[in-house]
Parts: structure tokens; C-alpha cells; sequence
């Protein structure tokens, strides 16, 4: 892959592939509604501006666009747009599952700061403190590097996902010391702590140091004190060589050079993203979590505290934090949240800190940067429309 294809946030100099296909712009958009109390008749007859929003994505290019939105009093409404399936023309399923990509460096960040708040790991202990001359080279130095400055990514770590392609990521298996030998091939891009620079290579070190602090596999402690702990039944780390998608999901498709049809991509080997982007989830999973870290329901307060004092993402009006970021809402305020791109699926989304969650899926990467601005605008338009 010659970008990070399982990025998080996206700012004006990311590089993107192709342009926006066409495919399924003509497809038939559905809304099917979950426990929210039926609209009054004014309501009803007002257009609903987060289905617009999905329909406007499948014009755009987009095979099929999901999302979720959950009030405060935890009752959702659920939408589709597109289709699930472009050979078939199957409808895609209601709050179906999407590989989540980098939404995977919210719970990493998690459990690292749960541990924090146990006294097994120190955020300003260095890299090399649990992880002993892992870092070295080209200026890389895991002595100088701080756990922090992993899950804040301005520890000046090169990403590796630059140079892996999207078909080894399709069909190769990679150890997480594979993915860490591939950045340390190339020069730091700056002194730790003197700027941000997203890089998933700061998470697969984060993940290793869970490993070697607890002694037990990564997706085992995710899953016991995450994903148990707050009943996300449909969000799981898939297991090595498990290439599927369990239950009902909508395909993932590729944007290919101008002209080319979208190239399916829906059964990958995800070790290519592992603590940076492995994860399977569904929007109704993803907003049960934030809203659930947002209300101390998963760190102390201290941690929760750690977690949200952010930084810049250069000029984009985004603020990163330890694995959670802040985006502006057109309404006043912001929501916290993550996103994420793997090859195949892009998810962005968040909660609010009164309550209300939003996360939209869509299953290609948009082809540049306003395409996922187009994704991030439906969830601006869920969370203000109260």
C-alpha cells in the first residue's frame, strides 16, 4: 500500500488513489428505522437530512453508505443508502458489520490507559522501558520515545503503511514485528515531541507493550476489558487468518484507476492493521463505545482526563488526544470520536459529551480528501439535527 490505507483522521497533504467510481450512484437508497418512537406528522413530512446525506454519498460513488444515530436516551434510528452487493444488488444490511479500521487505536489506547490507571504502564516511561531496544535506527531511538507520544502520535515514528500495497494487505500475513521492521527501514520524520504525524506504527508498538506488560494476547485483553465489559456483541479482533466478515455485512470495494470498475475487496488477511486497524465493529457497537468512554464508563477519571488534552492536526480544526480525537460541529461545540479507512470500508464518527452518538460507514475509501469530508459532513448533520 502507498498510503495508510486504515487512517484515522485525513488532512489536505494525505494521498489518495483513483477517483470516485460511479457504479452504484443509480442504486436505490432504503432508511430502515430502529426503537426511536415514530415521527410526528410535521416530522414525517419533512425530508430527513441524515438519509439525504447518505443518498448523496451513493451518487457520489459510493456502493453502499450505513449509519447510526443514538440519543441520549440510548434509542437509535438506523439508515442504508446504496446497495450491498454489486453484482447481486443485495440491500445492505440494517446496522450491518464494516471492518472499523482506526476506530481499532481507540480501544488499544483504552486499554493502555486502563493499565496506566493500574500502575503497570507510566505515560512518560520511555518505549524502550517495556519494549527493550526494540526501536533503533535512522534515527528512531525508543529511548527518547514515550508511551504518550505513541498514542498521540508525535513521537516522529515513520508510518509503514506506505509501502505495503493494497494486495499484500489482501493476502499476506504480517507478524506485528514484521509491520515495525518495515518502518524502522526509513528515517524518523522528526524529533519526538516537536510535532504531530499520524503513523499506525506508534500503535503496533503500543500494542506490543499490552502484550508485554500483561503477558496475554492483545485481542484477549480488548475483548475482556472492552468489548465484555460494555456487551458490544457484534465488535470482535478477528483471529490470525481469519479473513471474513462474521455476520451480515455490506462488501467492501476498492477505487481503482480512472475508468476501472470497483474491484472488490471484502475478505482480507486485516494483520496488515493489527493494534492500528484490525478491528470489526458495526456503527450501533461504535457508538455504544464512545458514549460509554465519554461517561467514565471505561477509564478513571484521571486517565479519561489524559485522553482528551490534545493537540492540533495542523490546520484542520481537528485536536488528537491519546487515541481520541475532537472535530468542530457546525452547531456549536465538538464530538470525540476516531474513524477510520482500511481497504474496502472508511467509518467516521463520535458522541457528543450531552449524550447524543452519530457513526457512518461507507464501503470504499473515497478517492480524495473531499470525499471523506462529504462522510464527515453526514455525521455533522446527524449530531446537530436534534
Amino acid at each position: 500500500m502507498r498510503e495508510q490505507t486504515w487512517h484515522g483522521p485525513r488532512t489536505s497533504t494525505t494521498r489518495r488513489r483513483g477517483a470516485l467510481a460511479t457504479a452504484a450512484a443509480a442504486a436505490v437508497a432504503v432508511m430502515t428505522t430502529g426503537a426511536l418512537a415514530p415521527p410526528t406528522a410535521s416530522a414525517a413530512a419533512r425530508p430527513d437530512t441524515v438519509q439525504q446525506g447518505l443518498n448523496g454519498l451513493v451518487r457520489d460513488g459510493q456502493p453502499a453508505a450505513l449509519a447510526t444515530v443514538q440519543g441520549p436516551d440510548g434509542r437509535t434510528r438506523t439508515y442504508t443508502a446504496g446497495v450491498g452487493d454489486l453484482t447481486t444488488g443485495a440491500k445492505v444490511p440494517r446496522d450491518g458489520q464494516v471492518r472499523m479500521g482506526s476506530n481499532t487505536k481507540t480501544f488499544i489506547a483504552v486499554v493502555v490507559l486502563q493499565l496506566v490507571g493500574e500502575g503497570k504502564i507510566a505515560l512518560d516511561a520511555s518505549v524502550d522501558t517495556y519494549l527493550p531496544g526494540l526501536v533503533r535506527g535512522k534515527g528512531n531511538d525508543g529511548r527518547r520515545i514515550t508511551v504518550r507520544q505513541l498514542l498521540q502520535h508525535t513521537s516522529g515514528l515513520p508510518e509503514y503503511g506506505a509501502h505495503i500495497s493494497d494486495d499484500e494487505i489482501a493476502h499476506r500475513y504480517f507478524e506485528p514485528r514484521d509491520l515495525v521492521d518495515i518502518a524502522l527501514k526509513h528515517k524518523a520524520e522528526f524529533r519526538p515531541g516537536t510535532k504531530w504525524s499520524y503513523s499506525n506504527t506508534n500503535y503496533v508498538l503500543a500494542g506490543l507493550i499490552v502484550q508485554k506488560v500483561t503477558g496475554r494476547p492483545l485481542a484477549e485483553e480488548i475483548d475482556r476489558r472492552v468489548v465484555q465489559h460494555l456487551g458490544l456483541r457484534h465488535t470482535y479482533f478477528p483471529a490470525p487468518g481469519d479473513r471474513t466478515i462474521r455476520e451480515p455485512h455490506p462488501k467492501g470495494y476498492r477505487v481503482m484507476p480512472a475508468g476501472e470498475p470497483l474491484r472488490e475487496y471484502t475478505e482480507i488477511d486485516p494483520s496488515a492493521g493489527w493494534a492500528a486497524g484490525q478491528m470489526i465493529s458495526t456503527n450501533s457497537d461504535l457508538n455504544r463505545f464512545f458514549t460509554a468512554l465519554l461517561d467514565g464508563g471505561l477509564l478513571p477519571a484521571a486517565q479519561l482526563a489524559q485522553m482528551r488534552t490534545t493537540v492540533p492536526v495542523g490546520d484542520t480544526g481537528a485536536h488528537y488526544g491519546l487515541g481520541l480525537m475532537s472535530r468542530k460541529l457546525s452547531c456549536g461545540g465538538v464530538y470525540w470520536g476516531h474513524g477510520g479507512d482500511i481497504v474496502g470500508y472508511e467509518t467516521r464518527g463520535g458522541a457528543t459529551d450531552d449524550g447524543y452518538a452519530a457513526n457512518v460507514a461507507v464501503t470504499s475509501i473515497p478517492a480524495d480528501i473531499s470525499g471523506t469530508r462529504r462522510v464527515e459532513s453526514v455525521v455533522d448533520t446527524a449530531l446537530c439535527r436534534r
